[in-house]
């Protein structure tokens, strides 16, 4: 049996950075859960190897240069822990805008579960307003200057 960290890790490298989608059948469970809030056009829990493919496709038609880099990661039992940094320039669209050919670099959270050498379970949490405000795509709450500013 492989290590929960050496999956992940190859999961990362090959699967999402390369764009190596063969590599999901040895690397994903076909009970595979996703807990992570996709995008409002895909809220539902994806599964298997061919849920994973399909957010690997979806990130590299957003920014054919995706990648992402582990920075810190801790592991705990079957369950690993991992900060990355996620890096790319806006070539397709992201979060069903236009292309904006802006770069962008977001840090991702990622929670990953195995059960022998297949993960079988994800929560992640992507840094998507950092996203919009690298890509000029939300300014952040405006002022309204007829508001009073001082109490009663």
């Amino acid at each position: 049996m492989t290590s929960a960290l050496a999956q992940f890790t190859r999961l990362i490298d090959e699967g999402f950075n390369a764009g190596n989608l063969a590599v999901l059948d040895e690397l994903v469970s076909p009970e595979f859960v996703e807990h992570q809030f996709e995008s409002p056009g895909h809220p539902a829990r994806t599964t298997g190897p061919a849920g994973v493919a399909r957010i690997i496709t979806e990130l590299r038609r957003g920014a054919d240069d995706f990648h992402l880099a582990i920075e810190d990661v801790s592991v705990t039992g079957d369950t690993v822990w991992a900060r990355l940094r996620g890096t790319g320039t806006d070539t397709g669209g992201q979060l069903g805008q236009p292309p904006t050919r802006r770069p962008f670099q977001i840090t991702v959270i990622d929670i990953a579960r195995f059960e022998g050498d297949q993960m079988v379970e994800h929560w992640g949490v992507p840094d998507r307003l950092a996203l919009l405000l690298q890509l000029g795509l939300f300014n952040g709450p405006h002022r309204d200057s007829n508001r009073a500013t001082a109490a009663p």
